[in-house]
């Protein structure tokens, strides 16, 4: 099938690449025309595992390609994704403004019969206004389709290839056959397509990503009562998980979530809810209480120094909001440095994958490490931020030899507390006991 898609982001190159792994002819296309030319010479913009390799093979066998042409994607494309950003406004809605614009574009353009697919995350009632947009602007015969990803940063591609489930939303018969046809060969091994109308498919993505980011905060809020009463989050994480109506994915405590998804999606989904006079009250609460998480180690770390925080230098490992991603959007870490450096602190950091990104934000005011070690070197203590695998076993006896006194703060509990007694650490972490030892 011919294919086109509007926007390389993260769900617009992964849709693009995967699709074009199955032997459709795919075309994507974006206005950045630098961007555009890295990757028609085989340069992936992003950090995604296992995406390069599909990437080079699929341009190689020149069944993906990319353009900064709308009218070259159209003429291209049956199936026309919107990949298309839709970032927070300033009321929490979401900005609807490139989807919208795009819209009016095709709706000028267009030839002949095309399926127009809302692959980005929008409010209930988008697909309405898409085919409403289009339709001022010709008479040609269209289709709009609700198509939402659950995409995982740093599974984005295993997710495609092998979907849990599609979500179609459409009441257009020609559309849907499209797209089941399109959508066959990802699930072979039976897992659903489900066919729904448009604005319950919207409704579904926006109801996903609440629960789990309210699921998340529930657990968060679990933590901080442990250490209020002397429990271990751990034992409780376990005894939860392990019941089938719950399950044991998004309960491990943290820093509160960051990225693309979460906190775009439930602030959204909390506005079109005041826009249609209900109120989410626990989608208020898990908003306010994550923002609140985000910084839940700095008045630890506050009190451990005894308020001397300036001129000192902390170390900070991970900085993208989850692991295998360059992401920092809304990341975690970004609010601890931010903290930090307006207490006059010095900060040395270091992540695999998405240190130019937060060189582009900070500059000059954070020093960038060579590797995990390199950050810790005459640091005064460690802030752990992201769970990559790289930090979960370090080497405890370096790390008291670089550190100028062997004190971690832990946001994501990746080491057992009876190891770092062990070890001689003075040790905080999430929702358990700290070990004993004290600045003297």
């Amino acid at each position: 099938m011919k294919i086109a898609v509007i926007g390389t982001g993260y769900v617009g190159l992964v849709t693009g690449t995967c699709l074009a792994e199955t032997g459709n002819d795919v075309l994507c296309i974006d206005i950045d025309e630098k961007k555009v030319k890295q990757m028609q010479k085989g340069v992936v913009p992003i950090y995604e595992p296992h995406l390069d390799v599909l990437f080079d093979r699929n341009i190689k066998a020149g069944r993906l390609k990319f353009s900064t042409s709308l009218d070259e994607g159209l003429e291209h494309g049956d199936i026309i994704f919107l990949a298309l950003p839709t970032p927070e406004g300033g009321d929490g809605s979401a900005d609807l403004s490139f989807v919208l614009g795009v819209a009016k574009q095709i709706g000028k353009k267009i030839q002949s019969y095309k399926v127009i697919v809302d692959k980005s995350t929008v409010p209930v009632g988008t697909a309405d206004k898409v085919t409403e947009v289009i339709s001022k602007e010709t008479s040609v015969d269209f289709d709009v389709v609700s198509n939402p990803e659950f995409l995982r940063e740093g599974f984005a591609v295993d997710d495609f290839l092998k979907p849990e489930r599609i979500v179609i939303g459409s009441e257009s018969e020609k559309a849907i056959d499209l797209m089941k046809k399109l959508y066959k060969p990802f699930v072979r091994s039976g897992n659903p397509i489900i066919v729904m109308d448009e604005r319950s498919a919207e409704l579904t993505k926006y109801a996903a990503n609440s629960f789990l980011a309210t699921k998340i905060t529930f657990m968060n809020e679990i933590a901080n009562f442990c250490e209020k009463v002397g429990a271990d989050v751990d034992k409780v994480r376990i005894g939860m998980g392990t019941d089938s109506r719950i399950g044991k994915r998004f309960l491990f405590p943290g820093i509160g979530y960051g990225g693309s998804c979460f906190p775009k999606d439930v602030k959204a989904l909390h506005k079109s809810g005041e826009d249609v006079g209900y109120k989410f009250d626990i989608l208020n609460a898990v908003i306010k209480l994550n923002d609140t998480q985000k910084k839940i180690l700095i008045p630890r770390i506050d009190t451990y120094f005894k308020g001397e925080i300036k001129d000192k230098t902390f170390a900070i490992w991970g900085l993208a909001f989850k692991p295998e991603t360059d992401d920092i959007r809304e990341a975690p870490a970004l609010y601890i440095i931010e903290e930090l450096l307006n207490m006059g602190a010095k900060i040395k950091v270091f992540d695999p994958e998405a240190m130019p990104n937060v060189k582009r934000k900070f500059g000059d005011k954070l020093t960038y490490s060579l590797n995990k070690y390199d950050a810790v070197e005459n640091a005064d203590a460690l802030i752990i931020c992201t769970e990559w695998s790289i930090f979960r076993i370090p080497d405890f006896k370096k790390l008291k030899t670089l550190l100028t006194a062997p004190v971690i703060f832990d946001g994501r509990n990746l080491f057992e507390i009876e190891d770092m007694q062990e070890e001689g650490f003075y040790y905080d972490s999430i929702g358990r006991k700290n070990t004993q030892k004290v600045l003297s």
